[in-house]
């Protein structure tokens, strides 16, 4: 029996590959930034605004 030989396009799926992987950073980065970016804000603006400081009597 003979083989067949499956011929591969590397350049096309590659570069999908590529892109694929550009989005899911860019997708992880846009959700990092506005996931924890108000968080880390909110946090800041309370503790200059003395919400974090025990109450005096």
């Amino acid at each position: 029996m003979k083989k067949k030989k499956s011929k591969k396009i590397p350049t096309k799926s590659n570069k999908q590959n590529q892109e694929l992987g550009q989005t899911k950073n860019s997708a992880k980065l846009v959700l990092f930034v506005f996931g924890i970016g108000p968080i880390i804000g909110i946090t800041i603006f309370l503790y200059s605004n003395g919400f974090f400081n025990s109450p005096n009597m």
